[in-house]
């Protein structure tokens, strides 16, 4: 007989979260200062402004939503910054400034988490009046959704550098196969592209 599984909602809630905040991170392991920041889409899609970014969202979402606004305040979270001003780093923005940016709101997001019942009220003052009153719940599923699909984007912009490609360092989740076997598949799809559209 199997023994009866258990479950924590909040916490499958915030280990979700958390495997989505890692696998972000872990896209920029290895690459230059050139490569996490270069624009690999027509729309400006990099690597450390996607952690900059979703840094920004939790600082929102898990922070002044629940009146517990994050302590240090960043001219590109501003009323009337730039456009786009949290989706790409300055210069003088290195690469431990975001990343410690990140994990420091990451860990001012878990206290809130903590502290909070998944049914806890919050009220995010951006979004439509007839939706601004939440909860808990669903800005986790919210940013869940947030994190992973930014976390998606990383994937592809990190495989355009260099190739590199997987669902996080310790199980990357793709088919074994040496560069001839991708090389031999990539030329498979094509094949297959091409014959559709002339059908």
């Amino acid at each position: 007989m199997l023994a009866a599984m258990t479950s924590d909602p909040k916490d499958d809630l915030l280990r979700y979260l958390t495997v989505a905040r890692e696998a972000l991170l872990w896209k920029l392991e290895g690459l230059s200062e050139y490569d996490i920041r270069r624009p690999l889409t027509q729309t400006g899609t990099n690597l450390l402004g996607l952690v900059k970014h979703v840094a920004g969202c939790e600082t929102a979402y898990f922070g002044s939503s629940f009146g517990r606004p994050f302590p240090v305040s960043y001219p590109w979270m501003e009323d009337g910054a730039e456009p786009n001003a949290d989706m790409w780093a300055t210069a003088e923005e290195s690469r431990a400034d975001i990343v410690g940016l990140y994990r420091d709101v990451w860990a001012h997001s878990d206290a809130t988490i903590a502290a909070h019942a998944l049914d806890a009220p919050a009220r995010v003052p951006h979004w439509a009046a007839d939706r601004a009153d939440t909860t808990l719940h669903r800005l986790l599923v919210h940013m869940i959704a947030e994190t992973h699909r930014h976390a998606g984007h990383a994937d592809i912009v990190r495989e355009l550098i260099d190739g590199a490609a997987g669902l996080r360092q310790e199980v990357d989740n793709m088919p074994e196969g040496d560069a001839a076997w991708w090389a031999e598949y990539w030329a498979g799809l094509e094949e297959v592209a091409r014959r559709a559209d002339s059908a």
